[in-house]
């Protein structure tokens, strides 16, 4: 494998109707020697609010390669806290063994890269008494995988951005600008 030094990649996965699961993982995925390393190795303590933790499937279940999880919504509630080291981690930890699986990771070499993911999870799912966890598994453990496979083959490429700058914009401009 060749060394990967930094790659960036995102995803969005949209919940199902009535649900608050919408899943938009930020990956970064570099050495543990480079920038990307040094970032994951600053990130072990902890920023009030924002609680970092390594992505594990499940109790001893560290992936490889090694990943730190955080939160993009500031943290208010135990519940949440629980959604967020629950279903969410779960379902990162379980879309990267299967990128491995799949081959989007390369086996070989792992443990010299190491992952930062960024995760959105919608401050009403700790409050929804009609949550689908089902689905918060879903969309993240979709959006992790895609996420990831984008980081690794630069997508999207600069010449599908150009291509597409007229026919694609941003959800926010709906009524504010045409093109």
């Amino acid at each position: 494998m060749s060394e990967i030094w930094f790659r960036a990649g995102e995803a969005t996965v949209l919940a199902a109707e009535g649900q608050y699961t919408d899943a938009m993982p930020e990956v970064l995925i570099g050495s543990v020697r480079g920038p990307v390393g040094q970032a994951f190795a600053s990130m072990m303590g902890q920023a009030q609010g924002h609680t970092r933790m390594y992505v594990v499937r499940d109790l001893n279940q560290l992936v490889r390669p090694v990943t730190m999880m955080t939160s993009k919504v500031t943290i208010q509630s135990a519940d949440y806290v629980e959604l967020l080291g629950g279903v969410v981690q779960a379902a990162t930890g379980d879309a990267i063994v299967d990128c491995i699986i799949e081959g989007i990771l390369p086996k070989e070499g792992l443990d010299d890269l190491c992952m930062i993911i960024m995760i959105w999870l919608d401050i009403r799912c700790a409050d929804d008494d009609n949550l689908d966890r089902k689905d918060l598994y879903r969309t993240n453990y979709e959006a992790t995988k895609l996420a990831i496979a984008r980081a690794l083959k630069g997508e999207p490429t600069v010449d599908e951005l150009i291509a597409n700058r007229k026919t694609v914009k941003h959800y926010a401009l709906e009524d504010l600008i045409e093109y």
